[in-house]
């Protein structure tokens, strides 16, 4: 949805509801009026403020996924488990080489 509909909802919506809280407040059509136009300018300045905060953190949100540096990473890690696996390998043959010699085998 466009950001020009959020604004044009919230300004209708802060007119009716500062109409209605001034119709039921006020008597004198002075006090109706400037309520009314103040509610309704309360609602579209808050509008703004949530769409610039909102469109910030979307702009600030898009990142493209580098291929390559995901690739590169991922291989780092498959070789140092590898590394790994060949080390542990190494001592648990070790480990079960000295049981042997210990038992005479």
């Amino acid at each position: 949805m466009r950001s020009e509909n959020f604004v044009a909802f919230f300004i209708v919506s802060g007119f009716f509801i500062g109409l209605i809280f001034s119709v039921i407040k006020f008597d004198a059509i002075e006090y109706i009026l400037f309520y009314t136009l103040t509610i309704t300018l309360f609602f579209y300045l808050l509008i703004h403020v949530i769409l610039i905060f909102y469109l910030s953190q979307l702009d600030s949100d898009i990142s493209f996924f580098n291929k390559k540096e995901f690739e590169d990473l991922s291989n780092l890690q498959i070789s140092e488990i590898k590394e790994r696996e060949e080390k542990i390998t190494a001592m648990l043959k070790s480990i079960h080489g000295n049981e042997k010699v210990r038992r005479g085998v």
